[in-house]
């Protein structure tokens, strides 16, 4: 079992280095035919290699250019090769059909979802099986090429940069690649009928050395107005977090309302509703572009340390607060300290438990254990703290001592009891 809190999903017994993914999607009937070729390398001797994929149909399996028996149960494909020695490098073909469909659990309906008019794709945490054969836990990340053939009027977007666009006889086929590793829950597909542009800068504000784009459609007009306020947002973010990790920030806008934003990398995914002038509004924009730096760059190695996403975000939503004027952090920090001590005191901030990953108190008292170091530390410190952070462990799989030894090398001493009680207590600590 690689993680207690996705007991069924993921294997210690192969890494994947690289996933290339061939679909040919149709949306009327919502009919996937597609091909994936996974390169990596198992980590065992064995004669079996496992793979996540859900509600779909396999049609042919190779490993390493041969043809393999192949199975599935439940949510896994099981390919039985010839003996392959620990460290063995394979390349895995699988050719696979079917009519892709979120996967309903414990945390609501995630993958592969239609829209109206199209596809959104959420696959945080264990979705990414839902579209195409993956080892699906953030621990294993890796580069991407996926090329996506639909019709022609519609967008396709996906991860890294577009790097091909062919049109033939009414459908075009969209090649993304992405050179820089990204954990399977981040991998994505939208499909709209949207239209891109360069979001400009508000006048009189510094426009933002990242290129931030925008895909929408229906809402193209009020997204373009509204979402002028990311080029100060990243750069109130650059200052704060260090240097941005990707090479562009874009944002997809749907047709359709979406009871949640959803991260991905380099990009996030709003609904109409999301665009509002209102705080509600404004605080998710800010938390999903944070998750550039934590979660997609900075991705937690194991689930217990989803804290390090969304502790992070929702503090980033405070930063931003107190640098667009509205509440300080420590405002921010108060009023959220006296709604968590009304609430029972059975969370473990460090342990939430699977069912209770996405709880809000993750979020809340994450960013509170962040706010009690800064108290602690001071803000110079503090923030050349999460610079390094981010800056030293750019692209790579993190966990709870590695970010207590960072901030405590910095500081200058071992900040271990400040953190305990927040991140392995259950009752709530004093906020100085």
């Amino acid at each position: 079992m690689l993680d207690l809190y996705t007991p069924d999903v993921g294997t210690t017994g192969l890494t994947i280095d690289h996933y290339d993914l061939d679909l040919d999607y149709r949306i009327g009937p919502n009919r996937l035919s597609a091909r994936a070729s996974l390169t990596g390398r198992v980590l065992e001797e064995t004669k079996t290699i496992l793979l996540d994929l859900t509600g779909l149909r396999v049609t042919k399996a190779t490993v390493n250019g041969k043809k393999v028996r192949y199975s599935t149960r439940g949510k896994k494909l099981r390919l039985t090769t010839d003996l392959l020695p620990k460290n063995q490098p394979v390349r895995i073909d699988v050719a696979y059909v079917g009519n892709p469909q979120p996967a309903i659990g414990t945390w609501g309906d995630i993958g592969w979802e239609e829209l109206e008019d199209g596809v959104l794709v959420a696959g945080q945490p264990v979705g990414a099986s839902t579209w195409f054969p993956c080892n699906d836990h953030p621990s294993d990340k890796s580069k991407y090429r996926i090329r996506v053939l639909t019709e022609s009027e519609y967008t396709v977007v996906s991860n890294g940069q577009l790097v091909d666009k062919v049109r033939r006889a009414g459908r075009t086929a969209w090649t993304y690649e992405s050179l820089t590793p990204l954990a399977t829950y981040l991998a994505t597909v939208q499909i709209g009928r949207y239209r891109h542009t360069q979001i400009d800068a508000e006048e009189g504000t510094e426009p933002s050395p990242v290129p931030l784009g925008l895909h929408a459609g229906e809402h193209w007009a009020t997204a373009s107005t509204r979402l002028r306020v990311q080029h100060s947002m990243m750069n109130e973010f650059i200052d704060r977090f260090g240097p941005y990790p990707f090479d562009r920030y874009d944002v997809v806008v749907t047709d359709d309302e979406l009871e949640i934003p959803l991260e991905s990398q380099p990009l996030s995914v709003l609904g109409p509703n999301h665009l509002g002038d209102e705080w509600e509004a404004e605080r998710l924009v800010a938390h999903e572009m944070a998750h550039q730096w934590f979660g997609n760059s900075l991705t937690p190695r194991r689930w217990s340390d989803i804290w390090l996403n969304e502790g992070f975000a929702c503090y980033s939503e405070w930063v931003w607060s107190e640098a667009s004027g509205r509440s300080s952090a420590h405002e921010c920090a108060q009023t959220w300290w006296e709604a968590l001590a009304d609430e029972p005191q059975d969370f473990v901030l460090s342990d939430p438990g699977g069912p209770d990953m996405f709880d809000d108190r993750v979020y809340k008292r994450g960013a509170l254990c962040l706010h009690a170091l800064r108290l602690e530390i001071g803000d110079e410190d503090f923030f050349a703290a999460i610079s390094e952070w981010t800056t030293k462990h750019r692209h790579s799989s993190v966990e709870t001592s590695e970010f207590l030894e960072c901030i405590s090398g910095v500081a200058g001493r071992d900040l271990a009891e400040v953190v305990h009680p927040w991140l392995y207590d259950e009752e709530l600590p004093e906020l100085a």
